[in-house]
């Protein structure tokens, strides 16, 4: 009779709730700001990627020059390890010559820590003919 009554006794339970609850909610808050952050990266890297390929699709400018512009781009917003593997080149989008810039940066999934390479963005430009 005397442990029927202690075990439905909740004395004492509202610190364990608070604490298993107060987990839970930290958790589920930082998962949110983590996948924010790589949105973040990512919004980055698409921007920094379509900016390079506009600046290497002008008629007096190179792919080279469009890479370049493209690691300036990454490495002032994003750091040096985010500006390791960028590479462009031609093509065609619609029917008209474009120039490509596409990026492979890591996918940050704790911090700034991820699995590199395994986000990959471009960036595409009309080529602007030479006159």
């Amino acid at each position: 009779m005397r442990w029927r009554k202690r075990l439905t006794d909740d004395r004492g339970s509202a610190p364990v709730e608070f604490v298993l609850v107060g987990t839970l909610l930290a958790l589920v808050t930082l998962s949110v700001l983590q996948v924010a952050f790589a949105l973040h990266i990512r919004t980055t890297l698409i921007d920094a990627a379509a900016e390079g390929a506009r600046f290497g699709a002008l008629a007096d400018s190179t792919l080279e020059a469009g890479i370049e512009r493209t690691r300036e781009l990454v490495s002032t917003a994003l750091g040096e390890g985010y500006a390791q593997s960028i590479s462009a080149g031609t093509g065609a989008y619609g029917g008209h010559p474009v120039v490509i810039v596409t990026v492979r940066a890591p996918l940050p999934l704790i911090g700034m820590a991820g699995l590199p390479d395994a986000l990959e963005v471009t960036g595409r430009a009309a080529l602007e003919p030479l006159r």
